[in-house]
């Protein structure tokens, strides 16, 4: 399976997703590439945008492998490859906590200024993000969410690695995902088109979010 871009895959998951609407669902998207798609499918389900911040922790030897995760509160989980394939020390787990804490903080003051983040407590809440690589990122994200006591959490991803999913499953109340092959090697291979998301446009996806009612952040 072939995406051509986030916003097709995030149409093929809204199709997928379609037993949420008229739920009025919260929609959380993992930034920053997954805002495009989060904006879109919450358009589609009648639902509510918004964004979970987590940030992965970055292996020593390279920044796109992760090696772990952490979420605003500090809540942090190391893959079981962190110490092995991953290269890293104690030591230097705890400085790449602190450092992405700090990329953390600054991220919600830049992206949600002068509001906090949508109360998920008692709601339908599906966390996107455009693929699961170690399924890092994805465990923090749901984790911070089922500390708020969601009623019903569902995790939704176009692709993702078969080890990935069963990692992500626990943490979930219904993993959706629409491609997961055994050829799995790295997210973009699965997109004709997997460009960055910056800053500038995940800002203003969220703006837009908040000027449609029923849409809003």
């Amino acid at each position: 399976m072939l995406f051509a871009d986030r916003l097709d895959a995030a149409e093929r998951l809204a199709r997928a997703l379609q037993a949420y609407r008229g739920r009025h669902p919260l929609v959380l998207a993992i930034p920053r590439g997954a805002l495009p798609m989060g904006k879109l499918i919450a358009q589609k389900l009648d639902g509510e945008l918004d964004v979970v911040l987590v940030r992965k922790l970055q292996s020593p030897f390279s920044p796109e492998f992760a090696i772990g995760s952490i979420d605003e509160g500090g809540w942090v989980y190391i893959a079981p490859h962190a110490h092995s394939t991953g290269g890293a020390t104690d030591d230097y787990i705890e400085d790449e906590k602190q450092r992405q804490l700090a990329v953390l903080r600054e991220r919600r003051a830049r992206y949600t200024p002068g509001r906090s983040a949508v109360d998920p407590a008692g709601r339908v809440v599906i966390v996107v993000d455009d693929g699961l690589a170690t399924g890092a990122t994805m465990i923090a994200a749901l984790h911070a969410v089922r500390a708020k006591r969601p009623q019903t959490l569902v995790c939704a991803v176009p692709v993702a690695s078969p080890d990935s999913l069963e990692l992500v499953r626990p943490y979930a109340d219904e993993v959706v995902c629409l491609h997961a092959p055994a050829g799995f090697y790295a997210v973009g291979q699965f997109y004709r088109t997997f460009g960055q998301v910056d800053d500038e446009q995940a800002i203003a996806l969220l703006r837009a979010g908040a000027s449609h009612p029923g849409h809003a952040v």
